[in-house]
């Protein structure tokens, strides 16, 4: 937690207090700027023990979580901030958009899951979401087939452990084929 990032939240509007965890300092920075200038009060931090530290001086009503950081998983932090409070909106970012990790992230207390890159108007618009919305709008690009089979085999390999023998024998597939599957990045849409 570095001084010039971080800076105690001012008392006077708690109820747009967020919190950004995030070990990538430049999309950290950016972020915070950008929500700034949305009206959020913004305190950031880089690692698991930094944002607990924080959780407990400023109970945020929003909270911007990545989920791969240096020190652990930022799922982690879902419920210190339940905790701190209960109402707190929280969105999970990752680099590693797949359906396995939004279902993880929801089920711990996120509101949104959200694929990196994402921009401020992404951001603001899963923390303020209408809850009594109970489908969110269809999608500009949905998924290609591709890439839904794609999502799929890394849900069913997050489930085996990783354990790339065991998915290859419950999706009654060759070995190496998985494999080379398991090497390609994620299919474009």
């Amino acid at each position: 937690m570095t001084t010039e990032e971080t800076r105690p939240l001012p008392q006077r509007n708690a109820s747009r207090s967020l919190l950004i965890l995030d070990d990538d300092a430049p999309f950290r920075q950016r972020l915070a700027r950008a929500m700034e200038r949305r009206g959020f009060e913004v305190v950031t931090a880089e690692n698991l023990t930094d944002a607990a530290d924080l959780i407990r001086q400023v109970a945020p009503a929003f909270a911007v979580l990545d989920m791969r950081l240096g020190d652990g998983n930022g799922l982690e932090m879902v419920p210190v901030v339940r905790e701190a409070r209960p109402d707190a909106r929280i969105v999970v970012l990752t680099g590693y958009g797949n359906i396995a990790s939004a279902v993880a992230a929801v089920k711990a207390g996120a509101v949104d899951y959200i694929a990196k890159p994402a921009d401020a108007d992404q951001v603001e618009a899963a923390l303020l979401a209408d809850d009594a919305q109970v489908l969110p709008p269809p999608p500009d690009n949905p998924m290609s087939a591709d890439r839904v089979r794609w999502e799929h085999i890394q849900r069913v390999f997050e489930q085996c452990d990783r354990n790339v023998s065991e998915t290859a024998r419950r999706l009654k597939m060759h070995r190496r084929t998985l494999q080379r599957i398991l090497n390609k990045h994620a299919p474009r849409g």
